[in-house]
This record gives C-alpha cells, sequence and structure tokens, in this order.
C-alpha cells in the first residue's frame, strides 16, 4: 500500500513504558508505526515515569514467574541494542508469616520454575543480612537471585530510541478522542483533540490509568480497572549505613508479606536513601487527582523501625513521589480485543495493578503478536481475558492461593 504520512500498520495509543514497547517490537518487525500520547513524553501524570521499579520473579502465580524470567532476557536484549543500561542487578528477598498463603505459593513457584530459593527463619535471616533485617520469629524470609531495578523514566526513552529508530513516529500532546472501523476501506480512523486523523489497520491501546475511559468512549465496554493515587518514600539511612543499604553494598530488593504490605528498593538513585513503600493507594479520577499524601505512614514507620534495627530514620520521608496503579479487582493484567465491531482489529494493555513495569518488553512483545497475528505464543494469555470479569465479577480471584496481604507488587 502507498501511504501518506496519516496511514499506519499499526497505531499505539498511550506513549508510557507499555506502548513505547509496544511501538518498538512493532516498528523492528517491519510495521509502518504511530504513538499517540495525550501529555508530553516522559510525563510524570501516570505509571511510566520515576526512579526506580522492582524487578522480581518472585510470584504466587507460575505464568507471572515465567514471565518475568523472559523479561529479564529482554531487557538485556533491549539495553544491548541501545547502548545503556536501565536494568541493575540484585537479589530479592521475600519475607512474612511462616503460614502466608502467598509466600507459601511462591516458594512453590519459584520450585516449579526452577529459580532456586533459599528458604531462612529468623535468626538466619539475622545472620545473613548482619542484623541490617530482622523479622518476627514466627516469619520466614525467601532470598533469590532473581531481583534488580530498572530506571523507569530511563526505560520509556529507551523504548521509545528504539522505536524511532526502527522507523516508528511519535507524537505527543495528542489525545485521542475518537476511535472508529473505516467502513469504506477498513481498519480504523482515529481522530484527535487538536483535529488531526489518522487511519491504521491496527489499533493497541495502552493508556494507563486513562485506559477505562478511553474503552468506555470508543466501545462503551466498562472495564474494571480503577486508577489509584499511591506515594512512593525514600527514606533516610543512618550515618555511617549508607553503604550497608545500597545496591553496591549487596542489599536486596525486598516485599513484606505481613500488614502493612511493604516493598522497597536498595539506595541506588538518591545516595544515602532508601526506597520503601507500602501496596496501596488512594482510588482517583487520573484528570482529577489530589497530588497529596495518600494514607497515614504510621504503621510503615514501624515496620521500618521494627525491620531495619533503627538503622533507617523512621521519623519521615525525606521525599515522596506519587504514581499511578491501575487496579483490576483480581490485581491481573487485561491483555486482550476489545472485539465486538473492532473484531481483533483493536487490542488493550491496561490494568497492570502496580505490578507490570517489570514485564514491560515481554507485553510489548505480547501486545504486538496480538495484533499482528490475532495470537502470541509468548505466554497463556487466558488469565489477562476481559471475558473473565463477564463470567464473575472478581476476575481470577477465586483462583489466587492468596491470605490476607497482596499477591502482587
Amino acid at each position: 500500500m502507498e501511504y501518506s504520512g496519516d496511514e499506519f500498520d499499526a497505531i499505539v495509543i498511550g506513549g508510557g513504558t507499555m506502548g513505547s514497547a509496544t511501538a518498538y517490537e512493532l516498528a523492528k518487525r517491519g510495521q509502518k508505526t504511530l504513538v499517540l500520547e495525550q501529555y508530553d513524553f516522559l510525563h510524570h501524570r501516570g505509571s511510566s515515569h520515576g526512579e526506580s521499579r522492582t524487578i522480581r520473579a518472585t510470584y504466587p502465580e507460575d505464568y507471572y514467574c515465567a514471565m518475568a524470567i523472559e523479561s529479564y532476557k529482554l531487557w538485556e536484549e533491549a539495553e544491548s541494542e541501545m547502548g545503556f543500561k536501565v536494568y541493575y542487578k540484585a537479589r530479592q528477598f521475600d519475607m512474612g508469616p511462616s503460614d502466608d498463603k502467598t509466600l507459601l505459593s511462591i516458594i512453590s513457584s519459584c520450585n516449579k520454575n526452577s529459580v532456586s530459593c533459599q528458604i531462612l527463619d529468623s535468626q538466619q535471616v539475622a545472620e545473613k543480612f548482619s542484623g541490617r533485617i530482622n523479622i518476627p520469629e514466627n516469619w520466614i524470609g525467601v532470598s533469590t537471585e532473581f531481583g534488580g531495578i530498572i530506571k523507569p523514566t530511563k526505560a520509556v526513552a529507551m523504548f521509545q530510541s528504539l522505536a524511532i529508530r526502527n522507523g516508528a513516529v511519535l507524537r505527543d500532546n495528542m489525545e485521542v478522542i475518537s476511535l472508529v472501523r473505516d467502513e469504506a476501506k477498513g481498519g480504523l480512523r482515529l481522530l484527535t483533540a487538536n483535529g488531526e486523523k489518522f487511519w491504521g489497520k491496527k489499533c493497541i491501546i495502552t493508556a494507563g490509568a486513562w485506559a477505562k475511559k478511553l474503552v468506555k468512549t470508543v466501545s462503551g465496554i466498562e472495564l474494571p480497572i480503577q486508577p489509584l493515587e499511591t506515594a512512593v518514600c525514600y527514606w533516610r539511612i543512618k550515618e555511617g549505613h549508607e553503604a550497608e543499604f545500597s545496591i553496591s553494598g549487596e542489599f536486596p530488593t525486598f516485599s513484606s508479606y505481613g500488614q502493612p504490605c511493604v516493598y522497597g528498593t536498595p539506595s541506588l538513585e538518591f545516595p544515602g536513601l532508601i526506597k520503601i513503600a507500602v501496596h496501596d493507594g488512594r482510588e482517583c479520577d487520573p484528570d482529577k487527582r489530589v497530588w497529596g499524601a495518600v494514607s497515614s505512614l504510621d504503621s510503615l514507620k514501624k515496620w521500618i523501625q521494627e525491620t531495619f534495627s533503627g538503622l533507617v530514620d523512621n521519623s519521615e520521608p525525606v521525599a515522596t513521589q506519587l504514581c499511578m496503579y491501575s487496579m483490576t479487582p483480581d490485581e491481573d493484567y487485561v491483555i486482550d480485543f476489545l472485539n465486538g465491531e473492532f473484531e481483533k482489529d483493536v487490542v488493550i494493555g491496561g490494568g497492570f495493578s502496580g505490578h507490570g513495569f517489570k514485564m514491560t518488553p515481554i507485553v510489548g512483545r505480547i501486545l504486538a503478536d496480538l495484533a499482528l497475528h490475532g495470537e502470541t505464543k509468548a505466554v497463556d494469555v487466558k488469565h489477562f481475558s476481559i471475558q473473565r470479569f463477564k463470567d464473575n465479577p472478581r476476575g481470577n480471584l477465586e483462583n489466587h492461593e492468596v491470605g490476607s496481604s497482596s499477591n502482587h507488587k
């Protein structure tokens, strides 16, 4: 086909991490690809910005563990092609009550996926980390080699640069307000708020916290994706102990499956500071955010004091960054076709529920597969179907062997 400037093989709506990785996958496969982002590229209003994200393979569900292991390889391949690093290796340490179903399922999943894990009691944890980490006597710790930190803003820039290198066209400040089937020539017609029009054979929606609104507007489908505003907190390591909690000092990325449900990273992006946050958030409209404190930090402060032996100042965080979650009821992704009038010409990738960034390269590959071939061999996507919510508003919740703590971070 002879293309004019506004006709494409594939149009990606949303230029965050998933959209940028999908565009890279499409472009390197020879597809004429367009990315439309409603705000500036690398903006801070959504879920793809900031200084760090954890990457780990410790999931209670086998399919996430396998996806994470493949993602490690794909991150390194993209880094090699780009020529700079976005992934920094560390071990992963999970901790929680010895009878916690999530933690026990994580151990089982590691065994099934041949991920070597070391199970430690409270005394062994204290010994392993030289007193830097302490857990209650009735808790256990699980240490694995598959941990690490991803630099998110840098990673999005990497995928955008790679997409452009492979011929993709990226346009920001382009809010899509209409997506309809082109009855005359087939394919899809898109209209932006500033009046520009585009045509594409296929469309992939990766609009993050705005996915629910956009999908409802263009298809009438009500996806159960709830945007949450969440806060990432940085705490000061007490003087003289900074190196002990740094990534160069072999401190791990970590998750705690007690109450509160805590996650964090070793000191890397800000010298002398360690990221420790609670896996929760406040429901919000992404266009009408409060941009303020999310919740009380009392339980987190207590956790920091008890877990890190008083070596981290738990009085107040010295820096806080706000971010967005896109939560589904079961905290599983939504990766599917919109179907209906669009049949398989429109693919949705959303609802990444605060645990998607690590999977960026494999999700990009899956979404490109679905758009181009109508199927993917990369992973079984039945867990991520829209249909699961039509059958049961709770989605996959009944299939998750989890306890009171959240199953994802």
